[in-house]
């Protein structure tokens, strides 16, 4: 059995496949003793671990200790590359990219080859075309919703209110409401920018993935729902390296 991990800053995605076909799948987070709920079942079975991570340093490493004492293989991480399978990075110093996007990326180009937009509403929002010649046009990373309820909790500390996930933009009539559907408003603004810049680039489809997509989604954004594309991207380029 395979082990896939796509762990964020703080949570993460797990996959376990045998044969090639899904045998259970979970979510965890990083900070927990146990970051990884219900894999311990399967863990004398797993004969290889491929992950693909955007944490720190430290916490990539007590991830890769919990790994080390879970089963008797040794993980090993992916990174983001210049170019895969016709994909081709814009970045120049492509080693700086999250691999998560880069994962995402291929994730979404081995099925869209006619030009896509991958959107992944995580911890930060990350936004990057492909053209149909497998190009990267470059991409954005933008606050996410928890990021911009946390700034304006931090750093406005005379604005109270309690956050919610709403997708109301009109005007706000309490401090509640401004904060959150002013949040919803900027949210509606990206949304719009991706829509007039696939049109410009002539791309295809959007690919949206990480845990507000459905916001992003209940606010206008078209596309195509992806929550395994990291994991899809992960995947295909471990199937690629070991054969």
């Amino acid at each position: 059995m395979k082990l896939y991990i796509d762990a964020g800053n703080t949570r993460l995605k797990w996959s376990l496949q045998k044969d090639g076909e899904p045998l259970a799948s979970g979510t965890g987070v990083l900070d927990e003793e146990n970051p990884m709920p219900g894999l311990a079942g399967f863990a004398g079975e797993i004969a290889g671990i491929a992950v693909s991570t955007v944490a720190s340093e430290e916490k990539r490493q007590r991830l890769l200790g919990y790994l080390a004492s879970l089963a008797s293989v040794s993980a090993k991480c992916f990174w983001a590359e210049a170019e895969r399978g016709g994909l081709r990075n814009a970045y120049t110093n492509f080693d700086r990219m999250g691999a998560d996007r880069w994962h995402a990326m291929y994730g979404a180009w081995i099925g869209h080859k006619q030009g896509f937009a991958v959107v992944d509403a995580g911890s930060a929002v990350t936004v990057d075309y492909v053209d149909p010649t497998g190009a990267h046009l470059g991409g954005y990373i933008l606050p996410g919703l928890q990021m911009m309820f946390r700034s304006l909790k931090t750093d406005a500390a005379r604005i109270g209110f309690d956050p919610e996930q709403v997708l109301e933009t009109a005007p706000g009539k309490s401090t509640g409401e401004c904060v959150n559907h002013g949040v919803a408003w900027l949210s509606a603004a990206m949304v719009a920018r991706i829509q007039e810049d696939t049109r410009r680039f002539g791309l295809a489809d959007t690919l949206i993935t990480g845990g507000d997509a459905d916001r992003l989604i209940g606010l206008g954004l078209p596309g195509i729902h992806r929550p395994d594309l990291v994991l899809a991207g992960l995947r295909a380029i471990d199937a690629e390296d070991a054969a």
